[in-house]
């Protein structure tokens, strides 16, 4: 990519040594691309979609920069009740839908693990890195949407 993008990182902050690990891995990506970054924290996942349609918002109306993509970065780890169920369909599908229904390039890093050793697997730039992984998919949808020439939001 030779075009230089501002990305949003938001991150759910409850499990805060996996969301660092996420987006230490998502900003050594953006480093090497040359991008520049913006991180906005959120209490946890469930509040990712709102806090990410906020900033578009805010973009729309001239109170900030757009961002050229987001990545949404955070981990929900399984518990003794269906609400870990609840919060990965729901935050999944308001991603998903900003993502469609808004023309956002984004990167998925939201983890959803059976327990907290898988998620700092996942997490850990030096093991699985999906906080790379997602930073790398939100660049290729700029990419993409660069190449179709759609403007950013």
């Amino acid at each position: 990519m030779t075009e230089r993008s501002h990305i949003l990182i938001v991150e759910a902050r409850f499990y805060e040594d996996i969301a660092d690990d996420l987006a230490n891995g998502a900003i050594a990506v953006l480093d090497q691309a040359t991008s520049t970054h913006e991180r906005l924290f959120v209490p946890g996942v469930f509040e990712v979609p709102a806090a990410i349609r906020f900033a578009l918002r805010a973009a729309e109306q001239d109170r900030i920069t757009p961002f050229d993509g987001v990545i949404a970065l955070g981990c929900v780890i399984r518990g003794e009740t269906d609400h870990y169920d609840h919060i990965c369909r729901e935050a999944s599908r308001a991603l998903m839908d900003l993502s469609v229904e808004q023309g956002v390039a984004l990167g998925f890093g939201i983890l959803t693990c059976e327990t907290m050793a898988q998620a700092r697997a996942r997490a850990a730039p030096d093991q699985k890195d999906k906080g790379a992984d997602a930073a790398k998919a939100c660049l290729r949808m700029i990419s993409i949407k660069r190449a179709l020439g759609v403007a950013p939001q």
